[in-house]
């Protein structure tokens, strides 16, 4: 254990005592010294009573900056505890996109009851938020940002974003608009410090931005961010109203969140399970993909059926063959990570492919060669047949080219296909090299059979 860890873990434990001693001056000085993720963090392992005393003795302001950061199990059980009253004044405290996060995973009918205490011009925002879906642009906006009219001096702008600073999340930049209510433009605060007093926003603006609709998928959002490095993100409409803008602290918890995702689905398990699942949840999860799995075992199990004969007169093949699909396996998997990862960045597409798939075809036919001669020796001194290593040397070049090949190609189909290619692509490759693994092996050896017996 770190000693940052040691530190953090005595800080829990002092806390947990003071609340049990109900010690508010305590409990508020240590959450006063500690980053609220950290007690956010703590308080994941709190009971429902810690939590109740928690809330009692922490002010509304401290506890709405600590459920910004927690993990949405934990948003979820601080806020049910609590009456719709209590909920308005911490939401007042809130950003509108970390409101709208909690409210989406509560029950309709107490979130519509939430929603209509709310103030009208507060109601309207949530509930256009509350239309877009959780994964799109729209849906991850906060709409706490500084719009200003295009014909303002940067004196009277810094004048207004003095007023309206304190209620936004975003001040670095500004977002120009015209008399129609259009964007045109973003200023940054730099810019307006620097400027003349009676220069217009309109004169010192950069008229070309990068924008989103609100309908796109955050995945793509998060691209545009790492390609033109913004810190900010207006999201428009049709008619080019600014409806919100996405901040990069979100678009990173898009990148991890469809990083964390890929990995699951890579691994045949869904990106809605954790540690935390029950036992059911788990079970429905992830029984589906392992009966995928086994249909594509049972067409391994028939071409090695076909081939029942010829395994019966060189027992050895049995040994042997399960190297040729592993090692197939191992180098198609590597290519689709990559493959998944540059998919994932926008760095490849199926319209312009073709060099980075012959490399991968070239790198399967090199690879292969030099697992499958030092396969082949060793094969040779264990069976003392050099004909044996000579048909696993080919069988492992024809198979790490083929992995190498659908390793690169399924993804990319299944992305044209509107799939996910993460979610779907392993299973087509472990079918793909195991197939073929076993067909080219024991058609070699059916071959050559009589120089093996």
């Amino acid at each position: 254990m770190s000693e940052e860890e040691i530190i953090m873990e005595n800080i829990e434990e002092e806390l947990r005592q003071a609340l049990e001693a109900r010690d508010e001056e305590t409990v508020n000085n240590i959450i006063d010294d500690v980053h609220p993720i950290d007690i956010a963090i703590m308080m994941e392992d709190f009971s429902d009573e810690e939590i109740r005393i928690f809330h009692q003795l922490v002010d509304d302001e401290k506890i709405a900056t600590i459920l910004e950061q927690a993990d949405e199990e934990l948003q979820v059980r601080l806020i049910v505890s609590l009456d719709n009253e209590s909920i308005i004044k911490l939401f007042n405290y809130m950003q509108k996109d970390d409101i709208v996060d909690i409210l989406g995973d509560m029950p309709w009918d107490r979130r519509k009851a939430i929603v209509n205490l709310m103030k009208i011009g507060d109601r309207k925002t949530i509930q256009d938020l509350l239309g877009y879906a959780e994964d799109t642009a729209g849906g991850i906006m906060t709409t706490e940002y500084i719009s200003l009219y295009c014909g303002f001096s940067a004196m009277d702008a810094l004048q207004k974003i003095k007023e309206i600073a304190p209620k936004t999340e975003v001040i670095e930049t500004i977002f120009v608009i015209n008399i129609k209510k259009e964007l045109i433009g973003v200023v940054t605060l730099r810019d307006i410090l620097t400027a003349d007093n009676d220069a217009t926003l309109e004169s010192i603006m950069e008229e070309h931005f990068v924008s989103v609709e609100p309908e796109m998928d955050q995945e793509e959002v998060s691209l545009l961010v790492s390609k033109y490095d913004l810190s900010v993100v207006p999201v428009i409409n049709k008619r080019k109203a600014l409806l919100g803008i996405i901040t990069v602290d979100d678009i990173i918890d898009v990148i991890q969140e469809e990083h964390t995702e890929d990995m699951l689905h890579m691994g045949g398990v869904s990106g809605e399970e954790s540690m935390d699942s029950t036992l059911w949840e788990s079970i429905r999860m992830r029984l589906p993909w392992l009966f995928v799995n086994l249909v594509t075992a049972f067409l391994a199990c028939f071409v090695i059926n076909v081939f029942e004969s010829t395994i019966a007169q060189v027992v050895a093949l049995a040994a042997v063959m399960p190297i040729v699909t592993g090692m197939g396996g191992n180098a198609g998997t590597q290519t689709l990570s990559i493959m998944i990862r540059s998919i994932a960045l926008g760095e490849v597409s199926l319209k312009e492919c073709w060099k980075p798939l012959v490399k991968e075809a070239l790198l399967g036919i090199i690879n292969g060669a030099a697992v499958g001669a030092v396969t082949g020796v060793i094969v040779y001194f264990l069976y003392g047949n050099m004909f044996l290593g000579v048909i696993i040397f080919a069988a492992m070049i024809c198979n790490m080219l083929i992995a190498g090949v659908c390793g690169f190609v399924i993804p990319l189909v299944l992305k044209a296909l509107h799939a996910d290619p993460a979610l779907a692509s392993s299973i087509f490759l472990t079918t793909a090299t195991d197939v073929f693994g076993f067909f080219i092996f024991l058609m070699l050896a059916q071959v050559f059979l009589p120089l093996l017996i």
